[in-house]
């Protein structure tokens, strides 16, 4: 028998969606193995524990039912992105802090799920740079993947001058800083064993996973194409002119699309269906935000990657966004007041 008008389609539960996300995440996480080690399974591993042991407890102390809201995937989610934002080396205790941060204080200290105006994932990130910057700067090397030395700089005493490099868009600002007139993007960008051929050694394959799984998130129509889509055009169309214009100062689009967080930025982060516009214009003038702040962080402020800041800034300026580009009332031709 045919199904009778108006073909609705039934809402998608949150542990669905919190699911899927998970699962997109891990051609990421692979490329992250293959070629960086371990370490980064411990650290989501831990960051996993610590998210469901605070979510536990914040709803307990809420009076909320614990079971129901603990195995809705959302604070998994947030544990993953945390541990995958973080360097995989960094002691255990910042990866336990971070949680914390994100859970307590970004998401229940704000009402719980679905009434936190910050991203907790970008908030903890923050939070982590502004505080301790020494360990946030330490990543591993492509093939460092000793499993004991990565345990023991997790767990134990911190020897990591054989296996810790700067990220790529840490050694470009470095070395154009320090080499004088002489370096151009160009020239250190040549060095294929530290830059690869788009975004860093590994980090290039890293973020390609990240982008294949965003694509599978976007055909399970968890996400919509907005907001990733504005976020790459805008990044790569403002680096490409950029590279145009002055070759020697500036990187392409490809090196900035596939280095950093942009990826993951992309399709995970800036993407947060609570702190992220709602609107479809205004999901493009969100992520187009995202992207522009962030391009200025990584040429022009202090730190390599900008990806948490910017997205903090653009989660301040979505309830105008949204105000401002609401569509009009059905059957009426003014928008909504």
């Amino acid at each position: 028998m045919p199904s009778n008008s108006p073909f609705l389609r039934q809402p998608a539960s949150v542990q669905s969606v919190m699911l899927k996300v998970l699962v997109a995440l891990l051609p990421g996480i692979a490329m992250y193995v293959w070629f960086f080690g371990w370490a980064v399974l411990i650290q989501i591993s831990l960051a996993s524990v610590t998210a469901l042991a605070a979510e536990a407890a914040m709803l307990a102390a809420r009076r909320k039912p614990v079971r129901h809201f603990l195995t809705d995937g959302s604070a998994l989610v947030t544990a993953w992105l945390i541990a995958l934002s973080l360097p995989s080396i960094v002691p255990w205790w910042l990866t336990v802090l971070a949680v914390l941060i994100a859970i307590v204080v970004a998401k229940h200290l704000y009402g719980g799920l679905g009434q936190n105006p910050f991203n907790p994932a970008m908030v903890a990130f923050a939070a982590m740079i502004v505080a301790y910057p020494q360990f946030m700067s330490q990543w591993p090397a492509a093939g460092a993947t000793d499993l004991a030395t990565q345990i023991n700089a997790i767990f134990g005493q911190r020897q990591l001058d054989a296996m810790v490099m700067a990220t790529p868009l840490d050694t470009l600002r470095t070395a154009l800083h320090t080499s004088g007139l002489n370096a151009t993007v160009e020239s250190v960008l040549a060095n294929k064993t530290t830059y690869g051929f788009l975004g860093g050694k590994g980090w290039e394959l890293v973020a390609l996973g990240y982008l294949i799984g965003g694509l599978w998130l976007v055909q399970q129509r968890v996400i919509t194409w907005q907001i990733p889509a504005a976020f790459i055009v805008a990044f790569g169309g403002i680096a490409g002119l950029t590279h145009l214009i002055d070759s020697a100062q500036f990187a392409g689009a490809g090196f900035h699309l596939f280095s950093g967080g942009a990826m993951l930025g992309a399709f995970f982060i800036a993407t947060d269906p609570v702190s992220a516009s709602t609107t479809p214009r205004g999901k493009l003038i969100y992520a187009a935000g995202i992207a522009l702040i962030d391009w200025v962080i990584r040429v022009y402020g202090a730190y390599p990657d900008g990806i948490a800041f910017s997205t903090l800034l653009m989660n301040i300026c979505v309830p105008l966004i949204d105000k401002s580009t609401q569509p009009p009332v059905f059957g009426h031709k003014e928008k909504r007041p």
